[in-house]
Order: C-alpha cells, then sequence, then structure tokens
C-alpha cells in the first residue's frame, strides 16, 4: 500500500515539514501502516491505534529529542517507533535480533527511558526536569504520556505529589481511554468518567489540588485541538496536566468494539479487521485457564476463597470468578503492593486469599510480600503466572528472578508444578489451609496435558518425585520445564535419572540426600535465574551435608534476555530440549 506522506518521513524532523493541511492524511497513512504490519507480525494494537493523532502532535510541536517524550508502560508506543528512524524494520518489532515491542533507550535516543511496567513515567519525567534545571536548561520540555489505568497507581500518584512542589517544567499528559489491557477500575476512573461527559472537575479537582495547571479534557483525536492547545502549553511553566480522551483502536471497527481482544489480538486480516481463527480443537489449556477454572470450582465449594488480581482479570484468567462470584474476585487495578497487603488483611481474618499476578509484576511488591505476608506468616497463595520466559514481551515480562527473590524469605514455600494436573492439586492443597504463605509459579500458554480436569488429591507439602531411575547421571527439574527434560531424555539410548521438585522450598531433603549418595553427577534445570535458584539450593544442600557430587545448574545465565519465540529464548537460555540433551551427553 502507497503512503505517499509517510514514505518520506523517517525522523521527526521530516514531519514537521509538512503543512499543518496534510497531518490528518499522514494519521490516515500511519494508521494503515500500524495496521498492516501487526496484522501479520502481531503485537500489541488497540493501544497504538489510540494515540495516531497525539503521536503526530507531539513530535510536530516539540522538538524531539532535545525535548524529552516518555511513554508510559510502552504498549502505545509503536507510532513512535515509526516516525523516529524505525520504520523501514517495524517488520522485526518483538522477534529475535528485532526492535523491542517497547520503547528502549538502548534503540534510540528517541525512547529516552525504557519501559514495559506501568506507571513510572511521571516519576522518570520528573527526574529529567530536576535536571535539565541544575545543568541550566530551562528550555527544555518534558512530557510524559500515561493512560488513566497507569495513572491509578500509587507510583503515579507519588510523582504527581512530589512534583506539585516543584516548579519542573513538565507536562502530564493523560490518555484516558477507559481501559488498561481490561477496563480500568475504581473511584479515579469514575472521577474521569465525570470528566469526559462534560462535568469538568473544576470544584474539588485532584489534579489542581496537586498544584497542577489542568487542561481538558479535549477530543485526542483532533489534530487542530490537540496542536492549540500543546502550543499554548509550550509557553506555561511548572507542572502541567492535560487531559486527552481517545478510542483504543481507533480506526479499526472490531478494535473499538472488542477492545480487550485487540490490545493484542495476534493475526488478523488487515483489511476486514477479523481474526484469523486458530484451531486450537484438541490442544491442551493455558496454564492460566487451569487456574482460572480450578479456583472457580474450589471457591464454589468453599465460601472462604477470594480472589485478587492487579489489573490482570482476563491476562490471570480470575475473569471467570469474577463473573460468577463478583463479590469474592477483586480487580484492584494497577496496585500490585496493594494488592498483596490487602490479601494479607483477609488472611488475618480467616479467609483463603489467592493473589494471581504475574511474575514480572511481583517484584514491585516484593516489601509487601515480605513485610506484611511473610514476616507475619500469613497463608497468603501466590499464584505467579508467566512464570519462566515469556516470549516477544522480552526483558521487562520476563518471569525469571521469582524463585531467587523468594526463595531467600522465611517461611515462605515456593512450588513449581510440571503440568496442569499437579497445577490443579497444589491449588486444592493451598486451599485446604496451610501454616505458611506459598508462591505457585505456572509459565505462559499452553502445557501438554488435554485431559486435565481430574479429580484434585492433597499433596505433601515438599515432596518430590522420581520419573526414573539412572545410574551415574541424573536430572532434577522444577516447574513445566520437565518437558524438555523428559523429551531430552527420550532421546538418549543410556537411562538416565530424572527426578521432580515439585516444591523449591522446602526441598525434599530425603529424597535429594537419596539422589546424591546414588549419581556422580547431576544436572538440575529450571526456568529461572541460575544466580540464587533452584540449581543454586541444591549445590548449597550438598555443601552443607559434605558431598562431593558434580553439579551442573542450567536454568538463565546472569543477563537480561531480550525478546523472541520462547523456543529461540530456551535454545539461547540454555534449557530447550536440544540443549539439556547436549549437557547431559558431554558428561555421560
Amino acid at each position: 500500500m502507497q503512503h505517499s506522506l509517510l514514505s518520506h518521513i523517517k525522523f521527526p524532523s521530516d514531519l514537521r515539514k509538512l503543512s499543518t493541511d496534510q497531518l490528518p492524511q499522514l494519521a490516515k497513512e500511519l494508521r494503515e501502516f500500524v495496521i498492516d504490519i501487526v496484522a501479520t507480525k502481531e503485537g500489541h494494537l488497540g493501544a497504538s491505534l489510540g494515540v495516531i493523532e497525539l503521536t503526530i502532535a507531539l513530535h510536530y510541536m516539540f522538538d524531539t529529542p532535545n525535548d524529552l517524550l516518555v511513554w508510559d508502560v510502552g504498549h502505545q508506543a509503536y507510532p513512535h517507533k515509526i516516525l523516529t528512524g524505525r520504520k523501514d524494520i517495524f517488520h522485526t518489532n518483538r522477534q529475535l535480533n528485532g526492535i523491542s515491542g517497547f520503547p528502549k533507550r538502548s534503540e534510540s535516543e528517541y525512547d529516552t527511558f525504557g519501559v514495559g511496567h506501568s506507571s513510572t513515567s511521571i516519576s522518570a519525567t520528573l527526574g529529567m526536569a530536576i535536571a535539565s534545571k541544575l545543568k541550566g536548561e530551562t528550555h527544555k520540555h518534558h512530557i510524559a504520556v500515561i493512560g488513566d489505568a497507569s495513572i491509578a497507581s500509587g507510583m503515579a500518584f507519588e510523582g504527581l505529589n512530589h512534583a506539585g512542589v516543584t516548579d519542573a517544567n513538565m507536562l502530564v499528559i493523560l490518555n484516558d481511554n477507559a481501559i488498561g489491557i481490561d477496563p480500568s477500575v475504581g473511584a479515579l476512573k469514575e472521577y474521569l468518567t465525570k470528566a469526559k461527559v462534560g462535568v469538568k472537575p473544576r470544584t474539588n479537582n485532584i489534579i489542581e489540588a496537586l498544584n497542577f495547571n489542568y487542561f481538558g479534557p479535549i477530543d485526542g483525536h483532533d489534530l487542530s485541538s490537540l496542536r492549540s492547545t500543546l502550543e499554548q502549553l509550550k509557553e506555561i511553566k511548572g507542572p502541567k496536566l492535560l487531559h486527552v480522551i481517545t478510542t483504543k483502536g481507533k480506526g479499526l471497527r472490531q478494535a473499538e468494539e472488542n477492545q480487550v481482544k485487540y490490545h493484542a489480538p495476534g493475526k488478523f486480516d488487515a483489511s476486514t479487521g477479523d481474526l484469523i481463527p486458530k484451531n486450537n480443537t484438541g490442544l491442551p489449556p493455558k496454564f492460566q485457564d487451569v487456574f482460572g477454572y480450578t479456583i472457580l470450582e474450589l471457591a464454589r465449594a468453599n465460601k472462604k476463597i477470594v480472589g485478587i488480581t492487579p489489573a490482570m482479570p482476563t491476562g490471570s484468567s480470575l475473569k471467570y470468578m469474577m463473573q460468577e462470584m463478583p463479590d469474592r474476585a477483586i480487580d484492584v487495578g494497577i496496585a500490585e503492593q496493594h494488592a498483596v497487603t490487602l490479601a494479607a488483611g483477609m488472611a488475618t481474618q480467616g479467609l483463603i486469599p489467592f493473589c494471581t499476578i504475574y511474575s514480572t509484576f511481583l517484584q514491585r511488591a516484593y516489601d509487601q510480600v515480605i513485610h506484611d505476608v511473610a514476616l507475619q506468616n500469613l497463608p497468603v497463595i501466590f499464584c505467579i503466572d508467566r512464570a519462566g520466559i515469556v516470549g516477544e514481551d522480552g526483558a521487562t515480562h520476563h518471569g525469571v528472578f521469582d524463585i531467587a527473590y523468594l526463595n531467600c524469605i522465611p517461611n515462605m514455600i515456593i512450588a513449581a508444578p510440571a503440568d496442569e494436573i499437579e497445577l490443579r492439586n497444589l491449588l486444592y492443597t493451598a486451599s485446604l489451609g496451610l501454616q505458611h504463605p506459598i508462591a505457585i509459579r505456572y509459565p505462559r500458554g499452553r502445557g501438554h496435558i488435554t485431559n486435565w480436569k481430574t479429580p484434585m488429591q492433597s499433596l505433601e507439602i515438599g515432596k518430590g518425585k522420581c520419573y526414573q531411575e539412572g545410574s551415574k547421571i541424573a536430572v532434577i527439574s522444577t516447574g513445566s520445564v520437565a518437558y524438555n527434560v523428559t523429551k531430552a531424555l527420550s532421546n538418549i539410548e543410556q537411562t538416565i535419572g530424572h527426578y521432580h521438585f515439585g516444591f523449591i522450598k522446602p526441598l525434599d531433603s530425603t529424597l535429594l540426600k537419596k539422589v546424591l549418595n546414588k549419581y556422580t553427577t547431576i544436572i538440575t534445570v529450571e526456568n529461572g535465574v541460575i544466580k540464587g535458584g533452584f540449581g543454586n539450593s541444591v549445590i548449597e544442600f550438598a555443601n552443607q551435608f559434605g558431598f562431593k557430587n558434580s553439579i551442573i545448574p542450567l536454568g538463565i545465565p546472569d543477563q537480561f534476555i531480550d525478546h523472541g519465540k520462547v523456543e529461540e529464548l530456551h535454545e539461547i537460555s540454555g534449557i530447550s530440549i536440544s540443549k539439556i540433551s547436549k549437557v547431559i551427553k558431554e558428561n555421560l
């Protein structure tokens, strides 16, 4: 498809050569370009379609990259990337060795701050504004673009609270579309909704109460209004906020009508917008669906069970419980710290809280896990979704640190099921009542068992399993990577011992001593970082009891892993079927 204006634009300096009358045509071409690429290459669609006009206006009116532009989360940054030197390689987005799906400082000088987690833009932009003032760069502008779901997070308010008592030359643009990945929730959402329907929040305006100059709301798809407002704001010093109303998925009917699905829709027909159907018949379920259906099943039988998620009801599949039991399944918005301490408060009153949260997002509530849950030994059940390598979202989203960062916390039980059935059994076991908090980690995507709806059984905490006996060499795996080990062993003629430790903490000391006594060489395999991980625990155990075995830990090396398909990244990390086979054969 010919894009007569876009084809001549490589950087914002080219964009600024256009007349204002040409900008609506550019918006049309840019929207088509995003749709055409994402339709076949996949990625985050709806958020980027919603900021086409805003992106053009910002780069047209401000002198980027000299003026500093920060995108919150980064789901919406595709138009920004296309206009800042990456149009010709945009088709490599989220692919191995291609560009990142999120703003990344090492990728472009226009990506002023690396993002992927929400609610960081205001703090980062304020830091830049203060730095500019200290350096005497008083004419430099600093702009943070943040969504209505992200601004409700505690960290965003911390940034607003600080900025309001400074004279920082910063502009916060509130991109208000009433949805994050799932619909926005909470009192702030209701407050902003009133502003959308014409009730301007001038009386008791929460933004002005924080010493910000408030402007808007304005139509975020009206380029003329955006330009004139931004021109006005450039002349106003100090902290200011522009409230912009946009539609997520703007310009693609299906994306506007089904905003949750078209956040990251997979492949679709660019000309019609219709999704390209996937043949999932006979495939195993996704691990998160196993969680979602199982907690609903457990909650029907036990009125003490509650579910909590920080803004991920669809992704975590807590949505099934929310649909049937809305008073017992709670979306708290992008508020991971609050989610954990809320669960702790419920646990003090005898409820059984399941806090379902992605591994990478639980990092944001680390103090609450230690101080509010583990220190008080409250039996909160952490269902850690997206554990391990997650694929195309890359380094900001890989859930590879949770074993290491939870392993050192007293009172914490850590479990990693090998498959869907073991996940169900762990959820059931936790629901019966524990004396300690427990973290149950499971990966993104599908497992390998289709007949998973079997009767649930209680598991003995800290008990491992022997999958097969061998001689000389044993492999000890934890979590779903046990499948890779099983496949690797099927390619080796000699019988190798394989043991599954579904509990990382406490370790099955009896079984581990048996393995250490029997085998001279032991290979541990985990879908997490090696440093401080499961293999490290095995080595510490062996040293503690004087064993002299050769122990080889396989896992994620001491580096951040970029984006790509899960299988590609497993190969790079050394936990693919072929890499496990190679290490075993080298030690035969």
